[in-house]
């Protein structure tokens, strides 16, 4: 039996992932990822798949989710949060240092591929992946295909400002794309430990902050209800562009459970109908849901 191999190389962690022809993970692990040297990233990548070939044998297929985008006049990553992976011929050089073609995709695309092929919006026709971690980044599959526009921007709405900005939002936070007040500023995990950092004057990170909004915390809850309704205005300019059928929330903060019963409580204000009937929902396959999407990558035709 061949395998599939996925990479997930988040801004934290690299994962892999083995599937076999059922999709099923044989194998999964991972590593933090040396997030402030290009040449270390290359090599943590190699180490990992040359450790599942020697559990399972040499890979069928590898597939790369990764922040930003190839850009498709250079060939080069743009737009990532990682920073060291702009203006670098990553796809290149992981085909070289792996010796075999490697396909990559946006990590938010790798989820909502992941999702909707066997996930929590298999069956739907429209699915919004939506990573809410150490950025925010979405991704859109139509029938069980990737969409991938011209620019190789298909679903960054983090990087759109923040819709209907209350006066204490403006200008917004900075943005390491230059700008103020984008989506990602108020949606990361550093957002949400943002927010707590100025309502209650202490720094502590977003799965801090959610487990103390869990336990009552009156500074917590008030944060994760501000999170909310921002994630509400948010997801509502989506709804009103893209009308999906389900939109799909993967990455670290998507494990507040609140969320998914505040925001469509939210959300109807904003959204242009006098019903919304998309549906808001967890990663079926948790935070191992990129990394299976990217195994998927050489299985499933994209959209040029």
């Amino acid at each position: 039996m061949a395998f599939r191999f996925g990479i997930d190389l988040g801004g934290t962690k690299t994962e892999i992932a083995v599937l076999d022809d059922d999709g099923v993970v044989t194998a999964r692990f991972r590593t933090p990822t040396p997030s402030s040297d290009y040449h270390s990233i290359i090599s943590t990548v190699v180490h990992l798949v040359d450790e599942a070939a020697g559990r399972v044998g040499p890979p069928r297929s590898i597939g790369v989710g990764h922040p930003g985008a190839i850009s498709p006049v250079t060939g080069l990553i743009k737009n990532s949060n990682t920073t060291v992976l702009n203006g670098r011929p990553l796809a290149l050089d992981l085909a070289a240092a792996l010796r075999q073609p490697v396909a990559l995709a946006n990590d938010a695309d790798c989820l909502a591929l992941s999702e909707a092929q066997d996930g929590a919006g298999s069956g739907y026709d429209i699915v919004f992946g939506v990573i809410l971690g150490t950025g925010v980044g979405g991704g859109i599959v139509v029938r069980r295909t990737l969409v991938r526009g011209p620019n190789a921007i298909t679903g960054e709405w983090g990087h759109n400002p923040l819709p209907a900005q209350d006066e204490h939002e403006r200008p917004g936070p900075a943005c390491y794309c230059g700008r103020n007040g984008c989506i990602e500023t108020f949606l990361s995990g550093r957002g949400l430990a943002r927010t707590y950092r100025d309502l209650a004057n202490e720094e502590v990170p977003a799965t801090t902050v959610a487990q103390r909004a869990a336990a009552g915390e009156m500074k917590a809850v008030q944060t994760v209800e501000m999170y909310c309704r921002r994630l509400a205005k948010a997801l509502a300019a989506v709804i009103n562009l893209l009308d999906p059928h389900v939109i799909v929330l993967g990455g670290g903060v998507s494990n507040i459970e609140s969320v998914y019963e505040l925001v469509p409580e939210l959300w109807g204000d904003h959204v242009l109908s006098d019903t919304v009937e998309t549906k808001l929902v967890a990663a079926a396959h948790g935070d191992s849901s990129g990394v299976r999407g990217a195994a998927w990558l050489t299985e499933v035709t994209a959209q040029p």
